[in-house]
């Protein structure tokens, strides 16, 4: 290690409070008090990195000075990218420069003729919101946000991409905020003041994840700044000031469970500032050794040590390296030198060598252990990366920015919006606020030891553990520095590998390896599934899948039966299955019933002569057949098949009279009254229709066993197994048509109509054209022998027929592929375990209202198993994801829902951005684009489902232009657009 203090680097005897080097290594910047106002200076770093440089007087030591603060600076920060460079200080302002071109050099104003510009910066805004002084400002990774503390008790957030536009003010602290720090993957941002707290909050909505002041507490004496840091695998966060057992110390808190169970100690007063390396080191000529990291204590000692997590004692410690106390540190990118400040105005340059500190990993190396912390969505956490990433497309940088723009606004709005929608619906469930079930979907579990080894979940201590597990009561108050955890020796970090399996975060894709260091370390497995249990009892957001349903007609639900269908439909589900429906039960048919089933539900109750009242239409509703609940006095409920027995599925029961609402819009009732005379020994039957006040009747030579309709045609069922179907009008559309057996289920919708008998035959008529468009299709296909029935079957608008049944799955007959496709499964694991709510275009974005939200109901709401995930790899995770993503395409596909195609393909693209599945997202911009130049051997097709190909590949491109390392893919699609649009 190499020592050097350049005197030439001084603000004229006056205190330097920051110090910050440009992420280039060519230069760094200085923040303190001036002559008359606040000085911010850049300085060449060639003259202190190399002996020579120092001594020529033809390069330049200083580049540029700045005297706009008209109060003392307290901090310069660079942005990662190196174009801008923010400074706060005591005139209440944050300013943000920028380098202008090159005029020339100029004198420095006040100064001699000697002392002159190289460089020219400017300011290029002023942030004015604070109402007292600036302590610290910090740049969001990637850019997006820069972030200011005052000692006005308040942290504001502003969009870097939008200055001077503010995103939040975040208020919580009493005392004055005087230290900001990012988590280098941009979840969190933390937060040191006087009033002995140190305070996390989430960026997700800008709320605060936790409040810890524990470690704080027997602080008395105050400092003048409080720079805490983050490790760069986000792992552990150090604040400054802390006391242990009245010695003042760094406090180590830990991502998983904000535990604060070891520190830094040694440093004889308060703790000042606390600078993690960027990089993460491992051990030189050791392939298979434990990465960790590196980080640097400033304090009121006027002493500097840096510490290696992989040791228990610091690497090196400086005394007396001042004449007072530090003020600001930082590292260069390269790991390799630190700067220090102090409040004596002078500064100070550490060299270390790669023998001392370790080997740096790579970009890559660095980039594989943030994906295993915390997925593949956040794999280019390199600000490297993304600044020496060259944009070539004009349109690839417009969703660039306004894919930050949006990430800034989007999340607190949406925050908001859920806010405002919360007490619309229900403010508890199952006896938890919806906020704590989202505060539970934020929650980090993450890894957890210093020094530790792997353990995985139920695996054994190993040996060489026993020792180092063990209590040391022994260890005193050192004088020299140590390190001191409360009630474990333990403390050297190991960054996680990257063979460790990662943890899955339920909501956001983040995910963190597992590092147990102890046996007990496994308990919080138990917690794990505990929540788990405990958070699935309540599932918001679900139910506008269950209850929207546009344009098709539910089967069940007798009025009666029907706070009784929704419960025991699926039997064996678990408890807190049952307890989620009864919230759904609630929810649909108080608030939304009118909804559920005027879009085609079937309405009945006995009734005298007469029209029926209106307010009783919309309450009661009737099945051809009571499916859900096995009645125990008859045997056509439930049949138990063996391989050779037939299908008997219920049917309805002959009613004197019913009526029932078969359209809202046009308004169309239906009134039939069974045996109303005879004739010639015939019993007529009658049907009447109302259709916006207009009537029609008709008569029937047999009794009446079920009758529905939509607002273009109206079907009935009689007792003979005849199957009659009239025109809104009355007007008969096709022969009376005989069925094999009874019928069971009857349904229009549009000019579709659907008949299931009991003999367990499914057909469909397309009436405008007078043709079957299904035909005598058998469900012994799909019913597997045992106690299994159909429990509901419904028509899509499309002419699609679909059944569910009591083993929780559902199927419709695909008339292009002629046979029957599962697309709805209670019981499937991808649905469960699919993680795609990151892939939304924000968490709350509801499922559109069709025949696969319908079928799917509850279940849809994918990733409630995900946190049960939690030793499985990220690449499980993934296929599961990708599985249940493609299955949900392909079901819309076959369900002829166009509305639902498109949302899940949206989705699906977005997931593949995020995963960087380049070869399955370039298969699927080509099938949306298909041929540029026409061919007879073509046989593409321009559309699907109605929607033009090309449109939604307009739709993805967007989507595809998010992520920077498609833009190769996102240019040539899009030219390719171009071309096709201009033929």
């Amino acid at each position: 290690m190499k020592l050097l203090k350049p005197s030439w680097v001084s603000h004229n005897g006056k205190p330097i409070f920051s110090v910050d080097i440009h992420p280039d290594g060519t230069k760094f910047a200085t923040g303190g008090q001036g002559e008359d106002s606040g000085k911010v200076m850049i300085w060449n770093m060639a003259p202190v990195l190399r002996e020579d440089d120092e001594k020529k007087e033809h390069i330049p030591k200083m580049l540029c000075q700045m005297d706009n603060h008209l109060a003392c600076v307290n901090c310069v920060r660079w942005s990662n990218n190196g174009l801008y460079l923010a400074s706060g200080g005591d005139d209440k302002l944050v300013m943000v420069w920028k380098r202008a071109a090159l005029i020339g050099p100029s004198t420095v104003f006040g100064s001699s003729s000697k002392l002159a510009n190289v460089e020219q910066w400017r300011c290029v805004t002023i942030l004015r919101n604070h109402t007292g002084d600036v302590m610290d400002v910090a740049w969001s990774p990637h850019d997006v946000w820069l972030a200011s503390c005052s000692v006005d008790n308040t942290i504001v957030i502003w969009n870097a991409r939008k200055f001077p536009e503010m995103v939040s003010c975040l208020r919580g602290h009493t005392g004055l905020v005087k230290g900001l720090t990012w988590d280098p993957v941009g979840k969190y941002i933390a937060s040191q003041a006087d009033d002995h707290s140190l305070k996390v909050w989430r960026t997700v909505d800008w709320q605060m994840e936790t409040d810890i002041t524990k470690p704080f507490s027997e602080c008395g004496g105050t400092t003048h700044v409080l720079r805490l840091s983050w490790s760069p695998d986000g792992q552990y966060l150090v604040s400054a000031h802390a006391m242990n057992n009245s010695g003042p110390t760094a406090q180590i808190v830990e991502r998983d469970g904000w535990r604060t169970n070891m520190d830094f100690v040694g440093h004889r007063k308060a703790v000042t500032v606390v600078k993690f390396n960027p990089k993460i080191f491992k051990k030189k000529q050791k392939s298979s050794s434990c990465p960790y990291c590196c980080c640097a204590v400033g304090s009121k000692d006027r002493s500097l040590s840096v510490w290696l997590t992989s040791l228990k004692r610091p690497l090196v410690v400086i005394h007396d390296l001042f004449d007072k106390s530090i003020m600001d540190i930082s590292w260069t990118l390269t790991g390799l030198g630190i700067l220090v400040c102090s409040m004596d105005g002078t500064v100070a340059y550490l060299d270390f060598s790669q023998d001392e500190l370790g080997d740096p990993l790579n970009e890559d190396e660095k980039n594989t252990i943030h994906q295993n912390i915390y997925g593949k969505s956040l794999a280019i956490t390199s600000t490297e990366q993304l600044s020496n990433t060259v944009i070539e497309n004009p349109e690839m940088l417009k969703y660039q920015q306004e894919r930050s723009a949006a990430a800034a606004t989007a999340q607190s709005s949406a925050h908001a919006a859920a806010e405002q929608a919360t007490p619309k619906l229900t403010s508890v469930v199952n006896g938890e606020s919806l906020e704590d079930i989202r505060k539970a979907e934020h929650t980090d579990f993450s890894p957890a030891l210093f020094n530790s080894v792997p353990i995985m979940p139920g695996a054994a201590v190993p040996n060489q553990l026993t020792p180092q597990l063990s209590s040391d009561s022994s260890q005193g108050q050192a004088t020299s520095l140590g390190l001191r955890p409360p009630h474990d020796p333990l403390l050297a970090s190991c960054a996680p590998s990257g063979s460790a399996k990662p943890l899955e975060e339920n909501k956001e894709g983040y995910k963190a390896s597992l590092l147990l260091g102890s046996a007990s370390k496994i308990e919080p497995m138990k917690a794990l599934d505990s929540r788990f249990t405990e958070r699935s009892k309540a599932t918001p957001g679900v139910t506008s899948a269950i209850t929207s349903i546009t344009g098709m007609t539910p089967l069940d639900g007798r009025l009666k039966d029907s706070v009784s269908t929704l419960k025991s439909k699926d039997e064996s589900s678990s408890d807190s299955e049952d307890k989620t429906a009864n919230i759904n039960k609630n929810l649909s048919f108080t608030k939304r019933k009118a909804e559920l089933m005027m879009e085609g539900g079937e309405v009945v109750e006995k009734r005298k002569k007469g029209r029926p009242r209106k307010d009783k239409m919309a309450v009661s509703m009737a099945p051809p057949f009571p499916q859900a609940t096995p009645p125990s006095d008859r045997d056509t409920g439930r049949v138990t098949m063996s391989p050779a027995a037939v299908l008997k599925l219920p049917t309805p029961s002959l009613q004197k009279s019913f009526s029932l609402q078969v359209s809202t819009e046009p308004s169309v009732f239906l009134e039939v009254e069974n045996e109303v005379s005879q004739v010639a020994g015939s019993k007529l039957s009658q049907i009447r229709c109302s259709r916006d006040g207009r009537d029609w009747d008709t008569l029937l030579p047999c009794s009446i066993l079920t009758a529905t309709g939509s607002s273009d045609v109206i079907a009935v069922a009689c007792e003979d197994r005849m199957l009659s179907v009239f025109s809104s009008c009355g007007r008969r559309l096709l022969p009376a048509m005989q069925l094999a057996t009874a019928p069971s289920a009857l349904h229009c919708s549009g000019h579709y109509v659907m008949v299931l008998t009991s003999g367990g035959a499914v057909f469909v008529w397309d009436v405008q054209k007078q043709t079957a468009t299904v035909k005598n299709q058998s469900l012994q296909t799909i019913i597997p022998v045992g106690d299994i029935t159909v429990s509901q079957t419904l028509l899509t608008q499309q002419g699609v027929p679909v059944v569910a049944l009591t083993n929780g799955k559902s199927y419709c007959f695909s008339s292009a592929l002629d046979t029957w496709a599962l697309i709805a499964d209670k019981a499937d694991s991808l649905v469960q375990c699919a993680d795609f709510r990151s892939c939304l275009t924000t968490h709350d974005a509801p499922v559109p209202s069709g025949p696969l939200a319908v079928m799917q109901g509850r279940n849809l709401n994918g990733g409630r198993l995900v946190s049960r995930l939690s030793t499985a790899p990220h690449q499980l995770q993934q296929s599961l994801t990708s599985s249940f993503l493609e299955c949900q395409l392909a079901s819309a596909r076959v369900l002829l829902s166009p509305q639902e195609y498109r949302y899940w393909l949206l989705i699906y693209a977005r997931f593949l951005v995020t995963e960087g599945s380049e070869y399955r997202l370039r298969e699927l911009c080509k099938e949306l684009l298909g041929p540029v130049h026409k061919s007879a051997a073509s046989s593409w097709e321009p559309t699907t489902l109605g929607l033009h190909k090309r449109d939604l590949l307009r739709e993805v491109l967007p989507v595809i232009g998010q992520n920077l390392r498609f833009q190769r893919i996102f240019t040539e699609y899009q030219d390719q657009l171009e071309l096709v649009r201009s033929k």
